[in-house]
């Protein structure tokens, strides 16, 4: 039987490919904060604690086991309060911590067992909330410091970005059928090709990412469709 693959972007950096371990300052421990707000009051950039997402890869089986992530609701990554995404299933576990609102999205960090990247000042994932439409383009660079837990700076560098809104279309994945934008992103680095350099995500308003920039697609969700349907 086939292993399960895991896409070359879930895998972060490998430690023994690279020998470097991802920390910027690592996250304070800290207990997340759980939240009660009924997922049927799902955000535009969704974010409430308890929301769960399953994806698979393009062009995998439905039985092979899927990818989940979570809404971990809020804690601190190092001075900052953010939210909390985990992705675990099929050998991953990483967290992603996040600012968001109704200003947009802002990448602060990625974490995996033992490793950890910050990224000063956040990266900007999505845009406001109104500021969506075809054509539009936003960019920016961000420091990133790689530190091992123990606290050793392992490397430092930039990373720059780049997005471009393609197209809004219909499309279907297993997840069901969405009303999505299609998003162009670029990167660049200087720290080893953390990311890879080109990729194309769908986002779907109240839904989440349709396809993920790992390319992943949405097979299920814990939460209906808004009232009314997807804008």
């Amino acid at each position: 039987m086939r292993a399960p693959r895991v896409p070359r972007a879930l895998r972060f950096l490998p430690a023994a490919a690279l020998a470097l371990t991802l920390a910027g300052c690592a996250p304070q421990a800290a207990t997340t904060v759980q939240s009660t707000t009924p997922v049927r009051a799902v955000s535009f950039y969704p974010r409430e604690a308890g929301l769960l997402w399953s994806y698979l890869p393009e062009g995998d089986s439905s039985a092979t086991p899927p990818y989940t992530l979570q809404s971990q609701g809020v804690t601190l990554f190092g001075q900052d309060t953010v939210h909390a995404y985990r992705m675990t299933g099929r050998g991953a576990d990483q967290t992603w911590y996040r600012a968001v609102d109704a200003t947009g999205v802002r990448l602060l960090g990625i974490r995996k067992p033992g490793v950890t990247v910050r990224l000063h000042p956040a990266w900007l994932e999505y845009p406001a909330e109104a500021a969506w439409r075809v054509g539009l383009t936003w960019q920016g660079q961000s420091e990133v410091t790689l530190t091992a837990d123990d606290g050793t700076v392992q490397a430092r560098g930039t990373l720059t970005y780049s997005y471009v809104v393609q197209e809004r279309r219909q499309v279907t994945t297993p997840g069901g059928r969405f009303d999505v934008w299609v998003v162009a992103r670029q990167i660049t680095d200087t720290v080893g090709g953390l990311f890879p350099a080109t990729q194309q995500l769908w986002f779907t308003p109240f839904i989440g990412e349709v396809r993920t920039p790992e390319g992943l697609l949405l097979t299920g969700r814990n939460f209906a469709p808004r009232p009314g349907g997807q804008p």
